[in-house]
């Protein structure tokens, strides 16, 4: 806020009706009374209304006066949370005590919602901890269980991304007479902790590049895990994680390639590539706005054709063909996931789709690509491809246009936008159901 008393601060401290003063005696004791005001733009002066207190302020004295609004909501909380503080000295004069704002502070929730809010105040947080550290001679550190840290730096809900592919592989070989349930479990598990450690080395990089300091309104599914900017998980703790999930993915990946299909080899190297690499120098593909045909291919052809290979041992076009719908709705995940991150990428240099693309183009991508997938399952039906129950994916198509919907309503809001991004995930995730439904059919 300004540091003097304006027209537009006098007008906004007008919304309150009363303020706290607060000061120190003369004997050295705090005083807070509550009291009416009248805020003059003009003068840049705040008159007070008398008030009961046995030790007056005198000319000069340092005051503070706190304005506060805040609206309970029974069984939810509250809303509407705002407050001003105007620090100043006091004037006296015939009608009474004034102040003459020397400086502001203040936040309006309307304006900047709470978890943007703790977000730009992050840096002072971590200084009163260290402070508080010295202080105490031992540290002092934000603390959440190890499970609670282990679910946040991995981010296991985006884990649907693995299970819809692999999961569409393995039913694809069955409609064509393979069936090996328990190395389909075994191919699972393997993708997903090459899935996990993408995210956490993610995490790790976008650290380092500044990417999560510089994006100030992170959302539950963009922005990332943020463990390690919050500081409840280390670094090295971070990097050993990612190489214990990589190596346990790459070991279970290569055990199966040995044991099934040379083609698991080289599908699990690209994979792993990508995932490496998405955020890793010195590609980081993600860095160059080519994150988003990394991820489609990742969770698409890849992983299908590899789950297929795990059970029929060989590769199939049918599943790869199967898989481009999956691609392109896993890839507009990020897509728009990318949109509410969009102002802090741009400062930290991660030229993301969505920094290098304004507002219609986005939004006229996410149609093109969300119309391409539902397209490409109508074609594959009719050109025998596909068997016809796998028109059932497009229930979901009502999805795409919520999302749609989200973003033009709601494209600089990022809060705003978090319906839009939850659609936007069960789009991936009933479609790729769909699809492997009308296998099983």
């Amino acid at each position: 806020m300004t540091a003097i008393l304006d027209h537009e601060l006098a007008a906004h401290l007008g919304s309150y009706p009363h303020t706290i003063v607060s000061y120190v005696d003369r004997e050295g004791y705090p005083v807070n009374v509550a009291t009416g005001f009248r805020p003059d733009g003009y003068a840049g002066l705040v008159y007070l209304e008398p008030f009961d207190a046995p030790d007056q302020p005198g000319a000069g004295a340092e005051m503070e006066l706190t304005f506060s609004h805040v609206r309970p909501r029974p069984g939810t909380g509250y809303d509407q949370r705002r407050y001003v503080n105007v620090w100043g000295k006091v004037i006296r004069g015939d009608a009474g005590l004034a102040v003459a704002p020397e400086r502001t502070a203040g936040w309006d929730e309307q304006r900047v919602p709470f978890v943007e809010y703790c977000e730009r105040n992050l840096a002072r947080a971590h200084r009163y901890m260290s402070r508080l550290s010295e202080e105490r001679g031992a540290p002092v550190r934000p603390f959440l269980p190890l499970r609670w840290r282990l679910f946040l730096a991995t981010r296991v809900p985006f884990l649907t991304a693995t299970i819809v592919p692999i999961l569409l592989g393995a039913v694809i070989a069955r409609s064509h007479g393979y069936s090996a349930w328990l190395l389909t479990t075994l191919a699972l598990l393997g993708a997903s902790c090459i899935h996990l450690g993408l995210n956490v080395l993610n995490d790790i990089f976008d650290v380092s590049s500044g990417a999560d300091v510089e994006n100030v309104t992170p959302t539950p599914f963009s922005g990332g895990s943020r463990v390690v900017l919050y500081g409840l998980v280390g670094r090295r703790s971070m990097w050993t994680l990612a190489l214990v999930l990589f190596a346990l993915g790459s070991a279970i990946g290569g055990y199966l390639a040995l044991t099934r299909a040379t083609e698991i080899l080289w599908l699990g190297i690209a994979g792993v590539a990508l995932a490496i690499f998405y955020t890793a120098p010195p590609l980081k593909l993600v860095y160059r706005g080519l994150g988003d045909i990394a991820v489609a291919a990742g969770f698409g052809p890849i992983m299908t054709l590899g789950s297929y290979a795990v059970v029929a041992q060989r590769v199939s076009f049918e599943a790869f063909y199967a898989s481009l719908p999956v691609a392109l709705l896993v890839m507009l995940i990020l897509y728009v996931n990318q949109v509410p991150d969009r102002l802090g990428d741009e400062r930290a240099g991660k030229r993301t789709v969505a920094v290098r693309f304004g507002r219609e183009w986005i939004i006229r991508g996410y149609d093109v690509f969300a119309a391409m997938a539902f397209a490409l399952i109508v074609v594959g039906v009719i050109a025998g491809i596909m068997p016809v129950w796998t028109l059932l994916a497009l229930v979901a198509a009502p999805l795409a246009l919520r999302v749609h919907s989200g973003l033009v309503a709601h494209y600089d809001e990022p809060y705003g936008l978090v319906p839009a991004l939850a659609s936007n995930i069960a789009l991936h995730l009933f479609t790729g159901l769909g699809l492997i439904v009308g296998y099983v059919l």
